[in-house]
Order: C-alpha cells, then sequence, then structure tokens
C-alpha cells in the first residue's frame, strides 16, 4: 500500500490519492474511523497527509500532529455529534455517556468511544473501594467501620497520629479507617460515581497519581496546620478526584454535553460541603478519649488544592503528553515543594514549638 501512493517514500501521500483510497475501502471501515480520516482530509492544507498518522489511527494510536490536524479542520467530524447515534447495545450507551459526562469535544468523546475496549477495567478505584474499605474493615477487623467512640478507633496501626508521625506508611494508610458509617458512605459513593468514570476515560495511571497526590497532601497538611489532631478517612483523595471532575466542568462549561449537570454539580457540592461540615463539627466536639481530639478536617482542604491544580491539568489533557505541558510542571514542581518543606516541618517544627501532643494511642 506504502509503495503504491508513496512510491518516492517521502512518507507522505497526497490528499488526492488519500480521498480515492478512502471511497475504495471506505465501506470496510468503521463509520468512527471513516469520519476521523475525513476530517484528516479535509483539515489538511499542504494537500498531502502523513502516511504515519494513517497508521496511527488504524492502529488506535495518535499523535499530536494527528490530533492537531483534526482539531484544525473537524467541522465534518462534528457534523454528526455521537449523542445522536442509534442502535446502540447497553455497554456502547454506557460507553457514550461515560464520554459525555467527563470530556469536552466532541473528538475526543468520538475518539474514546472508538477506542475504548475495557481492557483493563477500572481496577484501581474498585480494588481501592472493595478491598480497602470493606475487606480489610470487614474480615481483619471484624467490623466495617470503627466509630470515634468506639475502644480500637485509636489502636490500630493505619491511621495518622501526631506522636506516630515517624511511622511514614501512616501518610497512606489512614485512607482505610473512617470515623463513622456515614464518613465511609459518603467517601464511598463519592468515589464510584466520580471515580470510576474518570478512570474509564483517563486510565489508571492518572488517575491513581491524582488520587495518592490528595491523599498524602491531606495528611502533610493535617501534620502543618492542625499538628495535635489524627486523621482518618480518603477524604484527600477523593476530595482531589471530585474537585477537579467539577473545575473541568465549570472552565469547559458550553463544551460539557452531559445532561443535568448543573443539578449534577449542586449535588456532588453537597455531598462534600456535607461531609466537610461534618468533618468539622466533629473535630471541634468534645473527644471521646481526651486528650486525643477527634480527627482533623483538614486532609480535605489539601485534596482539594491538589484537584485542582495537578487534578485539572490531567484531566484536561485527554491522550496527550503531560511532559509537553507547562502548567503541569509548574504545578507539580509547587507540590513536590509543599511536600518536601512538609517533610522538613515534621522532622523539626514539633520539636522546636514545643507543643503539647496527644499521648501516644
Amino acid at each position: 500500500l506504502l509503495s503504491q501512493f508513496d512510491p518516492d517514500n517521502t512518507g507522505y501521500i497526497s490528499t488526492e490519492k488519500f480521498r480515492s483510497l478512502l471511497q475504495r475501502h471506505g465501506s470496510e471501515l468503521d463509520p468512527h474511523k471513516l469520519e476521523v480520516l475525513l476530517a484528516l482530509a479535509d483539515s489538511n492544507s499542504e494537500g498531502r497527509i502523513c502516511y504515519q498518522d494513517f497508521v496511527n489511527l488504524m492502529s488506535n494510536k495518535r499523535s499530536n500532529s494527528f490530533r492537531q490536524a483534526i482539531l484544525q479542520g473537524n467541522r465534518r467530524l462534528c457534523s454528526k455529534a455521537l449523542l445522536e447515534e442509534t442502535g446502540l447495545s447497553l455497554s456502547q450507551r454506557l460507553i457514550r455517556h461515560v464520554a459525555y459526562e467527563t470530556l469536552p469535544r466532541e473528538i475526543d468523546r468520538k475518539w474514546y468511544y472508538d477506542s475504548y475496549t475495557c481492557c483493563p477495567p477500572p481496577w484501581f478505584m474498585i480494588t481501592i473501594t472493595i478491598v480497602a474499605f470493606f475487606l480489610y474493615n470487614g474480615v481483619v477487623l471484624d467490623r466495617y467501620v470503627l466509630q470515634v467512640t468506639h475502644p480500637l478507633y485509636l489502636k490500630n496501626a493505619l491511621l495518622y497520629h501526631p506522636q506516630l508521625r515517624a511511622q511514614a506508611w501512616r501518610y497512606l494508610t489512614y485512607i482505610f479507617m473512617h470515623a463513622g458509617i456515614e464518613h465511609l458512605g459518603l467517601n464511598v459513593v463519592l468515589q464510584l460515581l466520580v471515580g470510576v468514570p474518570l478512570e474509564m476515560v483517563h486510565g489508571a495511571a492518572r488517575i491513581s497519581f491524582v488520587y495518592v497526590a490528595g491523599v498524602v497532601a491531606g495528611s502533610l497538611a493535617v501534620s502543618v496546620a492542625d499538628m495535635t489532631a489524627p486523621v482518618v478517612g480518603s477524604s484527600g483523595g477523593v476530595y482531589a478526584l471530585v474537585s477537579a471532575h467539577l473545575a473541568n466542568i465549570v472552565m469547559n462549561w458550553s463544551g460539557m454535553k452531559c445532561q443535568f449537570k448543573l443539578l449534577r454539580m449542586a449535588v456532588a457540592l453537597i455531598c462534600m460541603s456535607f461531609e466537610f461540615g461534618r468533618a468539622v463539627w466533629l473535630r471541634f466536639h468534645p473527644s471521646a478519649y481526651p486528650p486525643c481530639p477527634h480527627p482533623s478536617f483538614m486532609a480535605h482542604l489539601g485534596g482539594v488544592m491538589v484537584g485542582i491544580t495537578l487534578g485539572v491539568i490531567i484531566l484536561r489533557n485527554y491522550e496527550q503528553r503531560l511532559q509537553d505541558q507547562t502548567l503541569w510542571w509548574i504545578f507539580l514542581s509547587i507540590y513536590v515543594i509543599f511536600v518536601l518543606f512538609a517533610i522538613f516541618w515534621n522532622i523539626f517544627a514539633y520539636s522546636l514549638l514545643d507543643l503539647k501532643l496527644p499521648p501516644p494511642p
């Protein structure tokens, strides 16, 4: 094929030959891929098309140059919205729904719809939710949630405690404990309803990075701003994902075609506000085990800050290399500086400030 349409081995095919190829074999192609190829032909003003772009599309790979070519001339591609497709199976409708819930551009929605294979499935969010929360709490601890009034609340190796801050794993494992069934319930609902669709679109690597970054920022924020309090719950990671998603909806409001987007945003904000308000109330409520206070709410704020910085950049750049994004490096540098500052703060500030910390559990 290359020798026939590119005899000089230049790596390019003329637009005329490319169109004749599509007319001859268009019926054999997937309709969505045919639309993308036609858009590629329409958008090219140099009279030639890179053969590698054609190969990338047929192999479900997309280069930056190919994506830019589509974005410059996607009128034909967008002439029929994906939402107008009929005769779809239940799984196809689900994938289409996820595309409209998370992606603001029609070109990205069609590309995602065409290339998504559910392999691998959204394993990260499901594993964190089911295994970490229910299996550990239910099987190992013989209970699904520990209330803050329970005798074993502080006596476990998971939650973050200021006296045990040298045990570095606690800055992550505190997400496996929750201060009450309502705390666990709200986090699980938000995590599954928002996290699973985001992972289906952006992949486990990006979503797990945002989630873990929010978790670490949450515990470090507590160690800096609320130094005498313990912390439990996955709110840092959950709020990082939800705030990044909501921020992208606001920034791309006109492009988001999801149904009831205003209502969905209102419900998400109400749930987050209710859970955050509960955390603030609990923090200043008299403790069941004085002098150790109730868990801090600063992890929520740490997660939100990660979501509207790193999270927004990661979710905005669907199928693009983050290494090429200037803002990505700026926000990543800020995050790294904060982590390093918090580490040194934990090493030196507690002794210099001469705080009266609660006794170890």
